[in-house]
């Protein structure tokens, strides 16, 4: 019987995971021992990090897009038909048009959502870049903008750890640009007393807001935004007055996952080393979906991916498994609109970023160009 695999979910994790297993499985696809369906919700599929420079005319809208007919490797049959419930007892998906598909290993990718609507007053209060819609008006937003107050409001969780702090030092700069730094204030908030969640990162970013200025509030989880009073209150008490507010949403996984049972918000409970769904032996959770306790990032998502390519390969072709995920993550750390550090870390060694540089922005720069073959797994 040939063996089937079902990838649910077109995005990043879920299409490296599919074109890899093309490469590692060309024999067995081709003699029908294996077989390879993906079901995603688009037809596009979209760069979401490039999403970051929108707002300040640093990239084109048509950049961030490709058909995902193109980047899928063509021997995938792909459906845009949305899983409606997963049932990984009976091995078997049904999609929102009725179909059902069985599998015998499921990989679920499915990502994550941001959901702004959770906080009273933020959709009409707040602008952010976590979509396309969203980084159009934060633009508009910037370019009308004559000084003031800015609050820079950080929810968790959320995917791309670092992005918060990149678009305030890229605010500050696009500010100092604009003419405007010296009748602005910027104030960032986070949910705990440091920040960032990474330690290191934290107190890494601490002497660079005093370099240039920023202010911030930690211990400051929202409770609601008031749009007509312009400002921001926490849980715990504080309120700030704001002319804009930037927010980094808080985020949920998808629908399909609160359905089906699989996990509370939507995150899959996973083992960390095999990135199974905690109870199974046939079903991978690949990035934003795992409830693993490190970065929702596209880098994160590609090293899992990696993994998963190597164990299913390892199954299928030897029986037995190949290696387990260390935790890596490798983020670009944009510092300015010129300037850039990185971090890397795993699940034994903590981050630690070195000191910003116009040639680390430059190799930034050049991965938003080669992503398309990081997304066909040639990077």
């Amino acid at each position: 019987m040939a063996k089937k695999i079902l990838i649910v979910g077109g995005g990043l994790a879920g299409t490296i995971v599919a074109n890899g297993l093309c490469r590692q499985l060309h024999e067995e696809m081709s003699s029908g021992a294996v077989s390879i369906t993906m079901l995603g919700t688009s037809d596009t599929h979209m760069y979401q990090p490039g999403l970051l420079y929108i707002p300040f005319g640093r990239m084109r809208e048509a950049e961030l897009f490709r058909p995902q007919r193109k980047v899928l490797n063509r021997k995938v049959p792909y459906y845009i038909d949305p899983a409606k419930h997963i049932d990984v007892e009976n091995k078997a998906v049904t999609t929102e048009s009725g179909k059902t598909y069985d599998y015998d290993y499921l990989v679920i990718a499915t990502g994550s959502r941001i959901r702004p609507d959770n906080i009273p007053g933020m959709v009409e209060g707040g602008h952010w870049f976590y979509d396309l819609d969203g980084a159009r008006k934060l633009r508009e937003a910037l370019d009308d903008f004559q000084g003031g107050k800015i609050v820079l409001n950080v929810n968790v969780p959320h995917k791309c750890p670092v992005a918060p702090l990149e678009v305030t030092f890229m605010l500050k700069d696009f500010l100092e640009s604009k003419g405007v730094l010296d009748k602005s204030e910027i104030t960032y908030t986070y949910p705990i007393g440091r920040l960032h969640t990474l330690e290191p990162v934290a107190a890494w970013a601490v002497p660079e807001f005093e370099k240039h200025g920023i202010k911030s509030e930690t211990f400051f989880n929202t409770k609601d935004v008031d749009p007509a009073a312009k400002t921001i209150t926490s849980e715990e008490g504080t309120t700030l007055p704001y002319d804009l507010l930037i927010t980094i949403p808080p985020h949920t996984g998808q629908q399909v996952i609160l359905d089906s049972d699989l996990g509370a918000g939507g995150w899959v409970p996973t083992e960390r080393n095999t990135l199974l769904r905690e109870g199974s032996s046939d079903v991978f959770i690949c990035g934003d979906t795992t409830n693993l306790p490190i970065s929702k990032a596209g880098s994160t998502a590609h090293f899992e991916a990696d993994t998963i390519i190597d164990n299913l390969t390892s199954l299928i072709k030897e029986g037995r498994w190949a290696r387990h995920y260390d935790g890596k993550v490798f983020c670009f750390v944009e510092t300015g609109l010129n300037t850039g550090t990185y971090v890397w870390f795993n699940y034994t060694t903590p981050p630690n970023p070195g000191p910003p540089s116009q040639m680390i922005h430059w190799f930034k720069l050049a991965y938003n160009r080669l992503y398309w073959l990081s997304a066909r797994g040639l990077l």
